[in-house]
C-alpha cells in the first residue's frame, strides 16, 4: 500500500470529522421530521385562522438556515461545525441568504455567501 493513501487513511482528524459528519447527518434526519411538521401545523394555523403564525415562520426561517449550515459542512463547503457546536441561527442569518439570492450575483455577495462563519460576512 502506498505511503500516502497509507498515512491518509490512518489521520485521525480526517475520522473524527466523518464521525462529526454522521451526527449531522442523523440531526439532518430529524431537521427533516421537524420542518414536516411546521409545515403542517402552520398550513392547519392559516386555514383555522386565516394568517400565518409569525412564530412557526421565524422558526422555519433559522431552521432552514440550520439545514443549509449542517449541508455545507457534511459537503466539506465549510469547515463550521452548525449547532450544538455553534449558536442556533438566527432568523436574520436566514434573511442575509434570501436577501442575496434574490439581488444579482456580484462577485461582493459570492464572498458573503462563502465565507466559513455563518452569520459572518465581509463588509460589503
Amino acid at each position: 500500500m502506498d505511503d500516502e493513501l497509507r498515512q491518509n487513511m490512518t489521520a485521525s482528524e480526517t475520522w473524527v470529522r466523518g464521525l462529526f459528519m454522521l451526527l449531522f447527518v442523523f440531526l439532518l434526519l430529524v431537521a427533516r421530521v421537524v420542518t414536516g411538521a411546521v409545515v403542517v401545523i402552520q398550513f392547519l394555523f392559516t386555514v383555522f385562522t386565516g394568517q400565518c403564525n409569525d412564530n412557526l415562520r421565524e422558526f422555519g426561517a433559522s431552521l432552514a438556515m440550520y439545514v443549509y449550515q449542517a449541508l455545507l459542512f457534511v459537503t466539506y463547503n465549510s469547515e463550521s461545525k452548525p449547532f450544538p457546536f455553534a449558536p442556533w441561527p438566527s432568523r436574520d442569518d436566514a434573511e442575509l441568504v434570501v436577501d442575496a439570492a434574490e439581488e444579482p450575483v456580484t462577485e461582493t455577495s459570492m464572498d458573503a455567501l462563502e465565507t466559513d462563519e455563518p452569520g459572518k460576512h465581509p463588509p460589503s
